[in-house]
């Protein structure tokens, strides 16, 4: 490959992220946003939107896609196969946190029924199911506890924590964490 075609494809790949990026920032805030808005924030043509995506619902799966793997790069990026039990929960949480807060948009619409979403997200449900029997394994977590049980539970304290302003994603990892471990954890209970 030539430094000419290595160069036309970056800028294209910049074009596109730029382009992602603004529609999340738009559609965020206004749903119903054109497409010409979306072009607008990203500092590019209504032309150079509808070259790189054919509709607004192209954009939008393509927002969708791009999330997904954010998503699934912030969990791999928390090695939590490799890391400590607990401090991998506490690197995933804010890494999921992280993508949650800046792709929201997007997260929410990545359809099940994509072959590629259904794909991470089972594999991120798999490494969470191992992740949680490791933290159990350590005594983090009581051994009778379900940890399908305590997915779900994460899932929704993360989902929580998502819709919440109050904090950045590391304080808001520290209070999914803590209310997690408090609720099944092997600390003294009710």
């Amino acid at each position: 490959m030539s430094e000419t075609t290595r160069a036309v494809r970056s800028d294209a790949a910049r074009t596109v992220r730029t382009i992602l990026e603004a529609a999340e920032r738009v559609l965020s805030k206004n749903p119903a946003a054109s497409m010409e808005q979306i072009a607008e924030a990203a500092g590019v043509a209504r032309t150079t939107v509808h070259r790189r995506f054919a509709s607004r619902e192209a954009l939008v799966h393509a927002m969708a896609a791009w999330a997904t793997r954010q998503f699934a790069e912030a969990v791999e990026s928390a090695h939590p196969e490799d890391t400590p039990p607990l401090v991998a929960l506490y690197q995933v949480t804010a890494s999921v946190l992280r993508v949650k807060s800046t792709w929201g948009f997007a997260m929410s619409r990545a359809l099940s029924d994509d072959p590629e979403v259904a794909r991470v997200h089972a594999d991120v449900e798999e490494r969470c199911d191992r992740l949680f029997r490791r933290t159990q394994a350590a005594g983090v977590l009581r051994a009778e506890v379900d940890p399908g049980w305590v997915r779900r539970v994460y899932y929704a304290l993360i989902h929580e924590a998502a819709q919440s302003r109050d904090a950045g994603p590391e304080a808001l990892a520290t209070r999914v964490v803590d209310t997690l471990l408090r609720g099944v954890g092997t600390g003294q209970g009710l």
